[in-house]
């Protein structure tokens, strides 16, 4: 008898499950859905809001410094809101020197100007997993006395 009793709750379940009703749901009742999958942007369109909304992926230094100024600093304080609200992406800081430095000293001020402006964002919330910081001194020329902070 007890038997019966256990094969007569199974088959009256499972009828509803088939119906995609788990135990506990009816058909008037439903189950929360999936969150839906995230979509995937292209990086020329990651860079492109990085840079409108982070007002500037660029920002200079005095000839012979590594301080930064007021506007670096507001550049930077936009770039860091922006990646905090974006901690799926990753940036580089890649840094420059100045005009007729010699090969050394323009790799050493571009490794300090991109270490300040990483440890800048750092100190403004960016995870420092998401910031690195690199210098090409001569070897791939930029903007003299600049900062550059690529979405990659």
């Amino acid at each position: 008898m007890r038997k019966m009793l256990f094969l007569a709750i199974v088959a009256l379940a499972a009828p509803a499950a088939s119906q995609g009703f788990p135990f506990g749901l009816g058909p008037g009742q439903r189950q929360a859905s999936a969150p839906p999958p995230v979509v995937q942007q292209p990086i020329e369109v990651l860079r492109a809001d990085f840079g409108a909304q982070a007002g500037g992926t660029t920002i200079y230094f005095v000839s012979g410094s590594s301080g930064l100024g007021a506007q670096a600093r507001t550049i930077l304080a936009g770039q860091a809101a922006w990646l905090r609200r974006h901690p799926e992406i990753a940036v580089r800081v890649e840094g420059h020197g100045d005009p007729g430095d010699t090969r050394d000293h323009a790799l050493a001020v571009g490794a300090r100007r991109a270490e300040q402006a990483r440890d800048y964002l750092v100190l403004l919330g960016v995870p420092m997993a998401q910031v690195s910081a690199m210098t090409w001194g001569k070897e791939r020329p930029g903007a003299p006395r600049a900062v550059t902070t690529i979405v990659r």
